[in-house]
């Protein structure tokens, strides 16, 4: 407009809260991912193996004359530590190929079409603008992870009783805090492969490779080493010998110990931190 008319005036309304900007990010992430028919069907495939569970649940506690007639059916309905470790396993993995789908094009489009400087240009910091993408994985890989674990205890704790409860309450515990643990460390990884790899397809492909592949490179380093320590470099590995010893399994430390596993995981981690916060800022140097 032009500027003799004098008919220009400043913003008046309600500033939206520091706290809560960036979640601007996850509200227009998520809307561009529902859209994907594929997606939305795998999502609910992930759903497939809690809702056995449940049933399974159901049965072990409405199927109680088996218990009478044969002691290896009353072993196998038994819902115990070792059943909900079982069960994360199985959604980390749903998790792990959830992430591969969803995680490239959290970064890589802002990255592409030089977007960061319009981010950063307002009161956006950088930790806010990974929290803000981050909290989409966080909030996708909780639905299938320890949202159902949490029902799945519920479930048995309303069948079996109180009693049950008190005595458990620890596995409640376990589920949240292994689950949180991989899912931190999908989040990272994924966010750090998006911002480094432009193209979905290999950067998808890359989040997959540093998942699995780490279990065969570090048995190759362990086989012409001679040493232990190349298990660390399998993430699921780690993860899943901190789960062993959150659900007090025997055999926590049978290939590594649940410390070292720990260490592994938070170096991960912070690589990943590394890489992401490299990669992520207001300009770039072409040359």
């Amino acid at each position: 407009m032009a500027v003799y008319k004098r008919t220009y005036q400043g913003y008046s309304g309600a500033a939206t809260p520091a706290w809560s900007r960036f979640l601007i990010l996850p509200r227009y992430s998520l809307g561009r991912l529902f859209p994907s028919k594929f997606l939305v069907l795998f999502l609910m495939a992930c759903f497939f193996y809690p809702a056995g569970c449940a049933v399974f649940i159901y049965l072990s506690h409405h199927l109680s004359f088996l218990r009478v007639f044969n002691i290896q059916a009353a072993n196998f309905l038994e819902i115990n530590a070792n059943f909900f470790y079982i069960y994360c396993t199985v959604q980390a993995t749903m998790a792990s190929l959830l992430t591969a789908l969803v995680g490239p094009g959290l970064v890589s489009p802002d990255v592409a079409n030089h977007a960061l400087a319009l981010y950063f240009c307002r009161p956006f910091s950088r930790f806010e603008y990974a929290a803000g993408k981050m909290s989409v994985l966080i909030g996708l890989l909780s639905l299938v992870t320890w949202i159902p674990g949490l029902i799945l205890f519920l479930i048995q704790a309303s069948l079996a009783g109180r009693s049950w409860m008190a005595a458990n309450w620890w596995i409640a515990q376990a589920i949240v805090v292994g689950s949180l643990i991989w899912i931190v460390v999908l989040s990272l990884i994924a966010l750090a492969m998006s911002a480094w790899v432009k193209w979905r397809i290999a950067a998808g492909a890359l989040i997959l490779g540093v998942i699995f592949a780490g279990a065969g490179f570090g048995r190759a380093l362990n086989a012409v080493l001679r040493i232990r320590g190349g298990t660390m470099l399998d993430l699921e590995q780690d993860s899943f010998t901190l789960w062993s010893a959150l659900f007090r399994l025997p055999g926590a430390g049978r290939d590594l110990d649940p410390l070292e596993a720990a260490n592994a995981i938070a170096a991960a981690c912070l690589v990943c931190l590394w890489l992401l916060f490299k990669k992520i800022r207001p300009f770039e140097v072409v040359k």
